[in-house]
């Protein structure tokens, strides 16, 4: 069993003090880096300066630029809202389609959904919508279980002048199915595919919903009625068959279908037989598909890569691990966040925490993390103890000009508050509000408890008026 470290080799940590060396190298990149310029002004500008000091700037901006920043802030909602109000003043310079989506989507992620609808209407008045418009607005509303003004958003097409079509459809039967509302995508399609002609697209949609419900008797029934409408499967629905097969533990029907196919597999299918395997712990299995399909001809991705990871990661076979990442290196196919996260998740519940920290200041070289990356690395820290190592890897995070998520902030907010600093989770919790970031009711309820055992109840009115500049918006137009 391996032992867990508290991390007493001080020297491990010696890449997180590299933090003034990179931070020297940024000044002189944003000085030649109109992005990274503006990134480092709204990580760091007071929320009532930020036009100020971005009008003093003298930044030009170009539709590029817009859309790399608005992508890079699209978890802090307001503030990237207050970047696009000031982006689109500017002369010389038009917001295009893809930074109005990009906004529509950050806004729905905090639910100011009355914003969002302003937006819709100023694409309107430029003839900028299109379905994917509306598509995006459907997504956003069914990951907040606002399932009828999802299907308002559909039925309100008509009304701004994009008449929903097939492609439309299946983005509302997408939607309903990955937000795990299913049978209200039956029901809409049983009442509408007669107005919409289905495509394999659409039964896809169906089929991996019911499978994911899960209902296998259900998802073989609509693969059924496609195949005998002559609608004729195409290679991503039998990818989700065997996806939904082998989910359902039911390998040796996912391998018929495969070996039954009209085409070659895809890198897609055979990464999901590969997974499989791993999680059954039939590594061999594993291997032996991952070279067949190399046989085969199909040139391996860094999703089976991954799958063949965590595989290994499953058997504990760690020397393996580093193997499959140096073929990687050799093919020029490099890792990415999801290749680390699995690792470190595997290390992690095995108590190597140690060995974490080695591979995540090995990996960040190669691969840049994402929020979950940060997340898990912040919790381990937090659960070993080690809150100035946690808070180190939140200023690293931030150095890299990342915005954290809502769990992210949570996750820190959570252990300053375990450790009875109060102060500094309360710091960060008016960062997030400022930010645009909804806090959950767990981390504001935590946070309360400890201040009202304080006596410090000033400080919990000032960031519950603060909460409440972030209310909830009409859902609406």
């Amino acid at each position: 069993m391996i032992k867990t470290c508290k991390f007493q080799n001080k020297s491990a940590w010696g890449w997180l003090f590299f933090a003034r060396n990179y931070s020297s190298r940024e000044q002189i990149i944003d000085s030649s880096d109109p992005t990274k310029k503006i990134c480092k002004i709204m990580m760091s500008c007071p929320k009532l300066g930020l036009d100020t000091t971005l009008n003093q700037s003298g930044i030009r901006v170009t539709p590029d630029i817009v859309e790399d920043v608005l992508k890079r802030f699209e978890n802090a909602g307001m503030l990237c809202y207050q970047f696009f109000e000031w982006a689109g003043k500017q002369r010389n310079y038009s917001h295009t389609i893809r930074a109005y989506h990009t906004m529509i989507e950050s806004l729905a992620k905090v639910r100011q959904y009355q914003i969002m609808w302003d937006l819709v209407n100023s694409m309107r008045a430029k003839s900028m919508l299109n379905i994917e418009t509306f598509c995006i607005i459907m997504r956003k509303y069914t990951r907040g279980r606002k399932l009828d003004e999802a299907i308002y958003t559909f039925n309100v097409m008509e009304k701004y002048g994009i008449p929903p079509n097939l492609a439309a459809f299946n983005g509302l039967l997408s939607a309903l199915c990955k937000s795990k509302n299913v049978r209200k995508a039956q029901d809409i399609f049983d009442n509408m595919k007669d107005k919409f002609t289905p495509d394999s697209k659409t039964y896809s949609i169906l089929i991996e919903g019911w499978g994911k419900a899960p209902n296998l008797p259900k998802a073989r029934e609509i693969f059924r009625e496609m195949v005998k409408i002559g609608c004729d499967p195409d290679i991503v629905t039998y990818g989700i068959m065997v996806d939904i097969l082998c989910r359902a533990g039911r390998v040796d029907e996912a391998l018929q279908i495969v070996k039954d196919m009209n085409c070659k597999p895809t890198s897609f299918i055979y990464s999901v037989l590969v997974h499989t395997y791993g999680i059954e712990n039939r590594i061999e299995d594993a291997i032996d598909t991952f070279l067949e399909m190399e046989r085969n001809g199909t040139r391996a991705d860094v999703a089976v890569y991954n799958a063949l990871i965590g595989a290994f990661c499953k058997a504990n076979k760690l020397k393996h691990v580093y193997k499959v990442l140096n073929e990687m290196n050799c093919k020029g196919i490099p890792p990415n966040s999801r290749t680390l996260n699995i690792i470190l998740t595997s290390l992690i519940s095995s108590g190597n925490t140690d060995e974490a920290v080695r591979v995540f200041h090995k990996m960040i070289k190669k691969c840049e993390p994402d929020a979950d990356t940060y997340t898990m690395m912040i919790k381990m820290f937090c659960e070993e103890n080690e809150l100035k190592m946690a808070l180190k890897v939140w200023k690293y995070m931030k150095l890299k000009r990342y915005v954290p998520s809502m769990h992210t902030f949570s996750v820190l907010i959570n252990g300053l508050c375990e450790k009875g600093n109060v102060t500094k989770a309360c710091v960060l919790f008016e960062d997030m509000v400022e930010k645009g970031i909804r806090p959950s009711r767990v981390t504001f309820g935590r946070l309360r408890q400890l201040l009202i055992k304080e006596g410090r109840e000033d400080v919990l009115e000032f960031l519950q008026e603060k909460m409440n500049l972030l209310v909830q918006e009409p859902l609406c137009d």
